[in-house]
């Protein structure tokens, strides 16, 4: 028997969601990684090494599934577009991670969905009334948990606003790009970015030097948890509605206060535990939200 539309649909957003937050989950772990080793390696070479391994990986993955790394509308505008968002989003949230709290750049970075899920208008789906209030309600919580004017929030956050706007960009194209290019296409070109964000940032950081044998692992343990976190994002964004599924970025957050307090000693406050049960239940009403959309343009 065939699900009704709205069971059909309520599918789609349930396993968009769980990929989601999938991904978030993982990008928290690449992000620890990469803030543990950002104190010996500049920010340059550590976007260059985990870039390579970004692009190894999703060639061997295109070719055992019998696709082209590089397809043949690689050079489209839309395509293009996306790789100068994640240029942006990775190199600058790289630096941001390295210089403010791996906590406060998280924070900045949960506004995605505002602007990912203002846009949503372009791909034919209009956004109710309920669920702009479940995204704002998210971004109240990590509001609770950055409380401007505290420790991290100066000039230095404007690196994970820079960040969150190429992030956002990024989804966006993610969404709009053509079906038949598949996630492991997707995440060649995501990680090519990678590497030439290391090569835009090279004149402007320290020497490269030789990492050591700890660090090596820590980079490999931040790149397969980053390519683990780059595949289940990529399903996310084509699977579900935008607006049920972005939402679910502000898990990002909760991941990024545990890795904190285990791993850098940071000690999450009341408004910060509070924050988080906010940012979460947000999200879970997001997806409960029933679906309002007008026809999508084929």
């Amino acid at each position: 028997m065939s699900q009704h539309p709205t069971q059909r649909d309520a599918a789609k957003n349930s396993r968009g969601a769980v990929f989601m937050i999938a991904a978030m989950a993982f990008f928290a772990v690449e992000d620890t990684c990469l803030k543990a080793v950002a104190a010996s390696l500049p920010v340059s070479e550590i976007l260059i090494l985990f870039g390579s391994t970004g692009v190894i990986v999703f060639s061997g993955l295109a070719l055992l599934a019998n696709e082209k790394p590089f397809p043949a509308n690689v050079f489209s505008p839309l395509i293009l577009a996306r790789c100068l968002s994640e240029i942006i989003g990775r190199l600058f949230y790289m630096l941001a991670i390295a210089l403010t709290p791996l906590s406060t750049a998280s924070a900045i970075l949960q506004a995605t969905p505002l602007v990912v899920i203002g846009c949503a208008g372009l791909f034919g789906e209009r956004v109710s009334m309920r669920r702009w209030i479940s995204v704002f309600a998210g971004f109240a919580g990590v509001v609770l948990i950055l409380r401007p004017g505290t420790e991290g929030f100066g000039l230095l956050s404007l690196l994970a606003v820079i960040a969150m706007l190429g992030f956002a960009g990024r989804d966006l194209a993610t969404r709009a790009a053509p079906l038949h290019m598949s996630h492991r296409q997707l995440g060649v070109l995501g990680f090519m970015v990678l590497i030439a964000a290391g090569l835009v940032a090279a004149p402007f950081t320290r020497p490269m030097i030789v990492p050591d044998t700890t660090t090596i692992w820590i980079l490999f343990l931040g790149s397969a948890s980053g390519i683990i976190a780059y595949t289940a994002l990529t399903v996310a964004m084509r699977t579900g509605e935008i607006a049920a599924v972005t939402p679910f970025r502000y898990t990002r957050l909760v991941f990024a206060v545990i890795a904190g307090f285990f791993v850098f000693q940071e000690r999450p406050d009341l408004w910060t535990m509070v924050g988080s049960a906010v940012v979460v239940g947000s999200g879970i009403f997001a997806l409960t939200v029933r679906r309002k959309t007008t026809p999508r343009l084929t």
